[in-house]
């Protein structure tokens, strides 16, 4: 994840002072352990401020609204004493070159300020922490130690103390161009290297953009550069310095990551549009990845445990069959007890029905008759199993088809492409919670709410039908009992857990044979058997479509089905480019 770095940092200090300051903070929200944000308003605009200590992520720009919900942190509440209703009166950095930002807090614009919120950004030593006029800590969040820092603890009542300047010359636009090369060539080796060892303030990913701007490898030896080439390159450098001073940026986001150098691109967004984007795309690609793990693992666990039960009850069910030959060997024992003779270890007696020769094994210690008790016994035994194993066993195998449908939902969400995919494994993650495979201690369920289309996979058939997929057993269940309609059509599987889908139809409208194959293809893509060449996949109009009572999420039963040979290879191209 790419970090904010020096540039990043000006440039929203720069834009901040320019349109922000002064405003008054209205509220402090924090929402998660690493980030919080202020509401500011001034007379024609308001707006919310992020400010992150996140080690991967730490940053600082305006944002959107946090989400609503219970605010139960600290560190937000110490800023709310304080903060609330103050005029942000100032933003500057705490000094030249270094990421750490002074936001100044007073009872009016213009007043000296009550209150310093330093906003350190220095990766995983980031940090927010809140300075009183006298320059104690009131509070911070996160608090070291003299055991954990002896250069620089930070404790609640302690003087502030700002981190330790780094070493290395400062960029300067006065430096002349000979002056510069010189220093770059004075120890050769890869270019980009060079340039991050010998000046303060730069990092890896500036670096890269000033040498794509240049049209020159990071790896190129700084031996090697042409005259035309250093002075592309001191123009880039010069360009640079110049919009440190004046904040102009043309900010983007590019392949892997984001830019304020896109000079050669139309500056659409602004810099807290691209922070904004970005931060919240990686931050929930690593949730996405982490929680995916996580119910895997969980779902893994489950699952075996639920087959192992499950052939455990399939081998008692098979020993049950026993029972009627072990009920024929007692009954020609009761009818042959008069050819029993004392010793005797096995008796050949011929079958009521066939005539065919039978051998009992006998207990020599155990007359006939006492012999034929023991097997009605045992019969009665294996009979009584098999009436109680046959619904335990039937209500296994349903949890079985439920947590294989659960699985396909998994694997149908192996990577994160948009925040729809987060939204759906987070659903996952609730319903898993609420059926008890999943222990969550401060787990609160969600209001209950309408359907949300948006979070469905939306396509079109190839005559232009709307073709609608769930992502989850929530997803799932809302198509067929919220958002069916009358004249639409039901796809999925046969007799194999995937999505449902659902082709949209209007009234009177008839849906082709290049619809009803491409949305068959969707079900069959959508399941367990992708891999297939060819799915058995089953449609039928929604109200054939039933919930039995007490079923588990995502579970229906259909009736007036027609079957139709879906083929998921047909659809992975175009679902994989789009």
């Amino acid at each position: 994840m790419q970090p904010v770095d020096l540039t990043t940092l000006m440039a929203v200090v720069h834009d901040l002072q320019r349109v922000w300051v002064p405003c008054r903070c209205e509220q402090v929200v924090q929402w998660q352990t690493t980030c919080l944000a202020l509401a500011l308003r001034t007379f024609d605009q308001q707006g919310w401020l992020t400010l992150s200590w996140h080690p991967q992520a730490a940053r600082l720009h305006l944002g959107e609204a946090p989400p609503r919900g219970q605010d139960t942190f600290t560190f937000s509440q110490q800023l709310k004493h304080q903060l609330n209703q103050m005029v942000w009166v100032a933003i500057t950095p705490l000094a030249p070159w270094e990421r750490v930002v002074d936001l100044q807090f007073g009872q009016r614009p213009g007043d000296p300020p009550l209150w310093h919120l330093y906003v350190e950004i220095m990766g995983k030593y980031s940090n927010v922490i809140l300075v009183n006029a006298q320059g104690q800590i009131v509070t911070a969040a996160h608090q070291v130690s003299e055991q954990q820092s002896r250069v620089r603890p930070i404790q609640t009542g302690e003087p502030y103390q700002p981190p330790p300047a780094l070493l290395g010359p400062c960029p300067s636009r006065q430096e002349s161009l000979q002056g510069w090369q010189e220093r770059l060539t004075l120890v050769p080796g890869p270019l980009g290297k060079v340039l991050l060892q010998s000046y303060r303030g730069l990092s890896s990913s500036l670096v890269r953009s000033l040498l794509a701007q240049a049209q020159i490898e990071p790896q190129r030896d700084s031996g090697q550069l042409t005259p035309t080439d250093w002075d592309r390159l001191f123009q880039g450098w010069q360009r640079w310095l110049g919009a440190l001073e004046s904040g102009d940026w043309h900010p983007a986001l590019t392949a892997d990551g984001y830019t304020l150098l896109a000079w050669d691109q139309p500056g659409e967004a602004s810099v807290h549009q691209v922070l904004q984007g970005y931060y919240r795309a990686e931050l929930d690609r690593q949730r996405f990845s982490r929680l995916h793990n996580q119910l895997q693992q969980k779902l893994k666990t489950a699952l075996a445990k639920v087959q192992h039960k499950a052939e455990g009850f399939r081998q008692r069910l098979a020993d049950s069959v026993q029972a009627d030959p072990l009920r024929q060997q007692a009954d020609l024992l009761m009818a042959y007890s008069h050819q029993w003779q004392p010793g005797l270890t096995q008796l050949t007696l011929p079958d009521f029905a066939t005539g065919a020769p039978i051998t009992i094994p006998i207990d020599p210690d155990k007359t006939a008759i006492q012999q034929a008790q023991r097997l009605y016994r045992q019969h009665q035994k294996l009979q009584r199993a098999r009436q109680v194993v046959v619904p335990l066993l039937t209500a296994v195998e349903a949890e079985l088809a439920y947590l294989q449908q659960v699985e396909a939902s998994l694997k149908q969400l192996a990577t994160y492409l948009e925040p729809a995919d987060l939204e759906a494994l987070g659903e996952i993650e609730q319903e898993l919670i609420q059926q008890g495979y999943l222990v969550v201690p401060d787990y609160r369920p969600p209001a209950p709410g309408r359907a949300q289309p948006e979070g469905f996979r939306r396509h079109l058939s190839p005559d232009g039908l709307p073709v609608w997929v769930g992502r989850n057993n929530r997803q799932n269940d809302l198509l067929i009992s919220t958002v069916a309609g009358d004249y639409d059509l039901w796809f999925h599987s046969q007799e194999i857990p995937g999505s449902h889908v659902l082709l949209r139809l209007e009234p009177g409208q008839a849906p082709s044979d290049r619809d009803l194959q491409y949305a068959a293809d969707l079900a069959a893509y959508f399941s367990q058997a992708r891999q297939a060449d060819q799915v058995p996949v089953v449609y039928t109009q929604p109200r054939h479509v039933y919930k039995p009572k007490g079923a588990r999420p995502g579970m229906v039963i259909y009736k007036q089905e027609t079957v139709i040979w879906g083929q998921p290879r047909r659809v992975e191209a175009e679902l994989n480019h789009s």
